[in-house]
């Protein structure tokens, strides 16, 4: 048994594996570029060893095809970032990006996020997490597999530094209140907005193409920023 494997409790996973089919790129990167950027979920992660320095840690769980997370470092050069996204397609995407503009401020786990959080990450040890679309289970009986729950913000407050954010974005309006309600109800948690609500999109968040198409059709979008109290 490795360092970090240990019997995790059973719980409801907030994804489901959809490997989608590999372009002869991504593949070529899962190949050839995995060992540059993806890292070991069976060894914690030592921020130094893996970035060469020391610096204001960033994660966002599931980064889809990885152009908003690639936006983010090559705009925050002086952070360094964490990815975490399941579907291969998606991890080769970003290698391949990260490789060929030269960015050198994000690693990769290709594993489950809240895994990743328990086993790899040190306590207060992050500036931020962000969490973009993820997988809004739709239907009512599917509400269980959504990520953000009472024991996610438990341990969203084990890894945050005292003001680190948590900040999630959604096209899912009923996801939105729900994540709204479950933050605004945790003393451990302040609401960033002005009004107690939802917050304009920062500077930070790039627009995706999904994002700008869906806002000409007229859907809404709605951010939510709170940080770790003291």
């Amino acid at each position: 048994m490795s360092e970090l494997e240990a019997p995790f409790t059973h719980r409801i996973r907030s994804f489901i594996r959809r490997q989608g089919r590999l372009t002869v790129g991504q593949q070529y990167a899962l190949e050839h570029l995995w060992e540059d950027y993806v890292l070991d979920p069976a060894v914690r992660c030592d921020e130094q060893q893996v970035f060469g320095r020391n610096a204001e840690l960033i994660v966002e769980i599931g980064f889809g095809n990885g152009e908003s997370l690639l936006a983010m470092a090559k705009a925050n050069p002086t952070l360094n970032y964490i990815g975490i996204e399941v579907h291969r397609p998606g991890v080769g995407h970003l290698l391949l990006q990260l490789h060929e503009q030269g960015v050198t401020n994000v690693r990769i786990y290709c594993h489950d996020a809240i895994e990743i959080l328990e086993q790899c990450l040190a306590d207060i040890s992050l500036a931020g997490v962000q969490l973009f679309f993820p997988d809004p289970w739709h239907k009512t009986r599917h509400h269980k597999r959504r990520i953000v729950r009472p024991e996610f913000l438990e341990l969203l407050k084990q890894k945050l530094k005292p003001s680190g954010y948590f900040h999630a974005a959604t096209d899912w309006e009923n996801y939105a209140e729900q994540i709204l309600t479950l933050l605004s109800a945790d003393a451990g948690f302040s609401n960033t907005s002005t009004n107690n609500t939802y917050c304009e999109r920062p500077d930070y968040r790039p627009l995706t193409k999904f994002e700008n198409r869906g806002k000409r059709l007229g859907h809404g979008v709605w951010d939510i920023i709170f940080v770790r109290n003291r």
